[in-house]
């Protein structure tokens, strides 16, 4: 029997969320299209999956059986895949790395280290951030929390980086050298699960009302948008320096806020033998803080 890997790969997700319109956000489909996608699973295996109601989905009696061995497969043609490539010459490496990061010196030094290999770079979006899960970079850069569990993965801390409020350049605190949380407690601030970045909910200014707060699918330019316009502000690491370039926002150090770790996440079973060369680099020069602490923000 030939079983498309992908389909299986979508009937996993589908079973995490129980819920057809969850998992097709998450796998950037559109909800009919999975829906198809799954049938066409049933029909190669001859079974139904899942129980659908307006609820959700649940899995059936042969759902249930075949998920263990679904991530079963999964696992080992991932660990194929990379088996493979590790034995190819040329040998190559896919670094992912995370929104407001910068890593360009660490692939200059590796490329340089290892001139017959491939070094590759992959720039992720927040949604995007499973990619090293899933098997389509090999290295993952990113700042904690990580938006998946780390078991099966060595995760390296590579620094720490204090934070900054990212507010509108008319903000009252926007000229202060640094301010504590104790002075944002009028605003109504609320972590991600996924990322270090904290945001405000919206508020009204003046006469103008409070818009709807973030979606999903709004992208970081529009929330840089709602800090601009004074609706909301956030908290983020120092060494994202994309707010930086706006002349109508302003960075304001935190200064009693715990600061968050800057990571090199790979597969803990991968044989790619440039992880331990990327590992080292990575180290030496992605291992110190930003250039941007001890308060050397940029000029707004």
């Amino acid at each position: 029997m030939d079983v498309d890997l992908r389909l299986v790969r979508y009937f996993t997700v589908v079973a995490e969320y129980g819920n057809f319109g969850r998992a097709a956000t998450r796998l950037h489909l559109a909800q009919p299209s999975l829906s198809r996608q799954i049938q066409r699973l049933e029909a190669q295996l001859g079974v139904r999956l899942f129980d659908r109601s307006p609820q959700g989905s649940s899995l059936t009696d042969a759902g249930q059986a075949f998920l263990p061995r679904a991530r079963i497969l999964l696992q080992e043609a991932e660990q194929a895949a990379r088996t493979a490539r590790a034995a190819a010459q040329p040998r190559t490496v896919t670094i992912g790395y995370a929104e407001g990061l910068v890593i360009t010196a660490c692939v200059q030094e590796l490329r340089r280290r290892h001139p017959d290999s491939q070094v590759r770079t992959r720039h992720l979006g927040w949604r995007d951030m499973r990619a090293l899960a899933e098997g389509r970079v090999d290295a993952l850069v990113a700042y904690r929390p990580l938006s998946f569990p780390t078991d099966g993965f060595r995760v390296t801390k590579l620094h720490e980086e204090s934070r900054v409020l990212v507010t509108s350049a008319r903000h009252h605190l926007a000229k202060e050298k640094a301010v504590s949380l104790r002075t944002l407690s009028a605003e109504e601030l609320v972590a991600c699960v996924s990322t270090p970045v904290v945001w405000s909910t919206p508020k009204p200014v003046g006469d103008r009302p409070a818009p709807p707060p973030p979606a999903v699918d709004d992208s970081y330019e529009d929330k840089l948008e709602l800090i601009a316009t004074g609706h909301c502000v956030a908290i983020f690491p120092v060494g994202d320096r994309r707010a930086a370039v706006r002349e109508d926002i302003a960075l304001v150090p935190v200064i009693d806020i715990d600061p968050c770790e800057v990571v090199l996440v790979t597969r803990a079973d991968d044989p790619n033998p440039l992880l331990g060369p990327l590992e080292d680099v990575a180290r030496a020069l992605l291992g110190t803080t930003s250039r941007w602490e001890n308060n050397e923000l940029p000029v707004n």
